[in-house]
């Protein structure tokens, strides 16, 4: 089972990362406000960059990594020509 990191663009422009098995079940558990605290003060959410890990570990690794990047990190990455959106049918594996 492939297991995802993910960032999500918050209502008042902030980003919230994470990671999940089920990208379309998490983004709805955030926007039916059962997500994380801080996303259920800013709804609505949309999750603009996933990246595909094979492992949990993987993908906590992972999420731990962009925590540490800044704003306009982030933006970069998401930014990234080549990078998994949302609305790409399937995210890039990117192993760390």
């Amino acid at each position: 089972m492939p297991y995802y990191t993910y960032i999500a663009l918050c209502s008042d422009n902030t980003l919230y990362t994470g990671y999940t098995n089920d990208i379309q079940s998490r983004e709805d558990t955030h926007n039916q406000g059962k997500g994380a605290k801080y996303t259920k003060a800013r709804l609505p959410i949309e999750i603009v960059h996933v990246e595909e890990f094979q492992t949990r570990s993987q993908a906590m690794k992972r999420e731990y990594a962009i925590k540490q990047l800044s704003k306009d990190q982030k933006l970069s990455l998401i930014n990234k020509p080549n990078q998994s959106k949302k609305s790409t049918s399937k995210p890039n594996t990117r192993q760390s």
